[in-house]
């Protein structure tokens, strides 16, 4: 059974690719949480991310995670919560970076997993931590520029 469901709201097909890399991610972080994926629009995202966080833009990646307090319901099944990626922000940050619109994909994924794990980069040490953890995590599932 999958511990996830990706979801295209905004008809991006190509991204068969990311069960074989989620797979190796869940297997590698050793998480036994379940999550989603959706694929949003520019607008979509630009009302979540003022909506929830209060910033008035869009971005790339917004990560809800249902673990974040110890006040979260008693239940059997790990549920670790919802990533929302933007597809036109995806498209041109991979142009920008100068890598494939599969890196960028990947990327954004494994980045809202490790936020959904607990990870965060408010702080230089934090930072580092997810950083190097991300890039390990694409190194090793074969996913390069």
């Amino acid at each position: 059974m999958r511990q996830y469901n990706i979801i295209d709201e905004y008809g991006y097909e190509d991204h068969s690719y990311l069960e074989d890399l989620l797979d190796f991610a869940i297997k590698k972080l050793e998480t036994d949480g379940f999550f989603s994926i959706t694929f949003i629009d520019d607008e979509k995202m630009h009302e979540m991310n003022l909506k929830y966080r209060g910033i008035d833009r869009t971005t790339d990646v917004l990560s809800f995670a249902l673990n974040d307090t110890k006040k979260n319901f008693v239940s059997e099944i790990n549920l670790l919560g919802d990533i929302f990626i933007s597809i036109p922000k995806m498209k041109s940050q991979a142009v920008e970076y100068e890598h494939s619109e599969k890196r960028e994909l990947a990327f954004l994924c494994i980045h809202g997993l490790l936020h959904l794990l607990g990870y965060d980069h408010m702080n230089e040490e934090d930072e580092k931590v997810m950083f190097d953890l991300q890039k390990e995590v694409l190194r090793d599932a074969g996913i390069e520029k």
